[in-house]
């Protein structure tokens, strides 16, 4: 009898301890929800509630609290509490009898991997987006009823767990904030591997048999990436979900979570998404491994009031963009020679860009918070001082993977082996623990060797020798001249649109972006079709007469055409029989 009114007790407590979210959908077609957020058992004074400015996956400021409006608070009883602000992310709520209730409205109408998305169709919710909280409270359980719109056909999918109807459970703060859920009349597969359940949520306008093709793609891709590390992740309540929304009025985007990930994209099935979104979700479930719990020290804890910053993003995101299409390519989904094809835009980027010059692998990670979805309006000069760390780290999972392919090693052991060490033990990692474990897989010369050209210094590996052990070709993509610049049509010319690349024959004439080129060599430029075909008419270092405006000034330059420098990765056909061998081995099915 002690025993059952000891366990009642906490059963009490523990309620009365656990935030209570609510969230209906009356006004979808005008894009408002209303939130109701209950915090009891507060003994403070004062409660201050936020709304976050970053949100898992991204590493941008984004100002969730610009689209709340209608707040109030009240109490137990009902009344009204005073709310104050000091700041443009939180509210200061007092306190009269221990219990916290806000109501407000949200606008929301972007859909895709941060913002949320509320309309006729559904209700997709990226969580910081969306719901306030009391960061003195963040270790309390949470519980959340979705208000889902029957008349609309809508159900409930998300990664947190189920409790009853349309109400679900989070263990804490985080937990919820990283549980994005997509509520629709949306379709369901699922498939059981290792005794985990892995399932696909797709909103989409399509029929059930151009499902079924997609997720046959989905379930061979789910096999190949287990195979490089050997077994699936420990999902928390057994269950992973991708949660997909091939909508019109979506954006493309894609984010990965603890459990889950987010699909997005403007293309259906139907229209193009059979083929363009296979590599967002190849791309995305290889994070439930890599970033998700192989975890870059510098993002733990994860702050939802400032951004976040991490030296490791060209392995988290790069490595994890290299095997992106790998995965397609061992799954049967896409051929190896359109495999080999898809390597040139991103290694063109990399090795032509000039900001290898400024930055290192490590301090492009650095560069996150400023370009992963973050907005400005003062022009940058990107095209200059900025590598991806998604491209470079790619090309750089390249090199590493074919250099360890001529010791008779692989990129998938040594993932395999980061995966032992720190992500299904959960201990993050530094840089210098990806180094000290490559040391240990293929020896202290090889990992210091790599690490201090490629990741503390920005030179580039011999792609040319890597790629040929491999049976592939490195070459000239062209023959023909190269200008360096990018053209939009106008009615007085052609408009320079981006900026120059340091280094070119453009940029090194003093052309600059916004300037626009009425003639060349005396003929009239009015469409790129009219200045590539006078390109195809010169050699390289051929001189040309360029006439532009700038700032309403008649100017002219001369421009000395050079190499074109971009560079092509093929198959080679007269690779030797050992190459050949090596290439096999590299793209094999697991």
């Amino acid at each position: 009898m002690k025993l059952w009114i000891a366990f009642l007790f906490l059963s009490l407590t523990l309620q009365a301890q656990t935030n209570f979210y609510e969230i209906s959908f009356d006004n979808a077609v005008h894009h408002e929800a209303v939130v109701q957020v209950t915090f009891p058992h507060i003994k403070s004074n004062t409660l201050r509630v936020r709304m976050s400015r970053s949100s898992p996956g991204r590493y941008a400021i984004h100002e969730f609290a610009k689209n709340v409006y209608g707040l109030k608070a009240t109490n137990g009883a009902g009344e009204l509490l005073e709310v104050k602000r000091d700041d443009p992310y939180s509210w200061i709520i007092s306190n009269t009898d221990g219990t916290i209730k806000v109501e407000y409205t949200l606008f929301a109408n972007r859909g895709g991997g941060t913002y949320s998305q509320v309309d006729g169709t559904h209700a997709h919710l990226n969580m910081p987006a969306t719901f306030m909280y009391a960061k003195d409270l963040q270790e309390r359980p949470i519980k959340i009823t979705f208000n889902a719109r029957e008349d609309l056909g809508w159900k409930v999918a998300t990664q947190l767990k189920h409790e009853e109807g349309t109400t679900f459970y989070a263990p804490n703060l985080y937990y919820f904030m990283d549980s994005p859920t997509e509520i629709s009349n949306f379709k369901e597969r699922e498939f059981e591997v290792d005794g985990q359940t892995v399932k696909f949520i797709l909103h989409d306008p399509g029929t059930e048999a151009e499902f079924d093709e997609y997720w046959e793609k989905v379930q061979k891709i789910v096999l190949e990436e287990k195979a490089v590390f050997g077994e699936l992740p420990n999902y928390d309540y057994g269950t992973y979900a991708f949660l997909a929304c091939y909508m019109p009025n979506v954006s493309g985007d894609g984010m990965e979570h603890r459990n889950s990930t987010i699909l997005t994209d403007t293309e259906t099935l139907a229209n193009g998404g059979m083929t363009g979104n296979i590599g967002t979700v190849s791309h995305e479930y290889f994070h439930s491994w890599n970033v998700e719990r192989i975890r870059p020290a510098d993002l733990e804890p994860f702050h939802f009031d400032k951004a976040n910053m991490s030296n490791s993003l060209w392995f988290a995101e790069g490595f994890t963009s290299y095997y992106t299409n790998l995965i397609l390519e061992r799954a049967g989904i896409i051929s190896a020679e359109d495999y080999v094809k898809s390597l040139n835009g991103t290694f063109n980027y990399v090795w032509n860009s000039p900001a290898l010059q400024y930055f290192n692998p490590i301090e492009m990670s650095n560069q996150a918070p400023f370009v992963d979805a973050a907005t400005s309006v003062d022009p940058v000069n990107r095209e200059n001082m900025f590598i991806s760390y998604y491209s470079y780290g790619s090309v750089l999972g390249l090199a590493l993977d074919l250099s360890l392919r001529e010791k008779s090693l692989n990129l998938d052991d040594f993932m395999q082996l980061m995966w032992k060490r720190f992500g299904k033990t959960e201990v993050a990692y530094t840089v210098e623990d990806i180094e000290n474990t490559l040391a240990d897989y293929a020896g202290n010369a090889f990992a210091q060797n790599f690490f201090s050209n490629y990741i503390y210094d920005s030179k580039m590996p011999d792609y040319e020798k890597l790629l040929a052990s491999a049976g592939l070709k490195l070459s000239r993509a062209t023959e023909k001249p190269y200008f360096g610049a990018t053209f939009a049509e106008t009615s007085n010319g052609l408009e320079i649109a981006r900026n120059t690349f340091k280094g070119s024959p453009a940029y090194k004439a003093e052309l600059d972006k916004g300037d626009v080129i009425t003639a060349v060599d005396g003929i009239e430029m009015t469409s790129n079709e009219a200045f590539n075909q006078l390109l195809d008419s010169k050699n390289i270092d051929d001189m040309l007469e360029v006439s532009f405006l700038r700032f309403g000034n008649e100017l002219k330059t001369t421009v000395r055409l050079s190499a074109d420098p971009t560079y092509s990765i093929s198959l080679d056909e007269k690779a030797n029989k050992e190459a050949v061998k090596f290439r096999e081995a590299w793209l094999a099915k697991k």
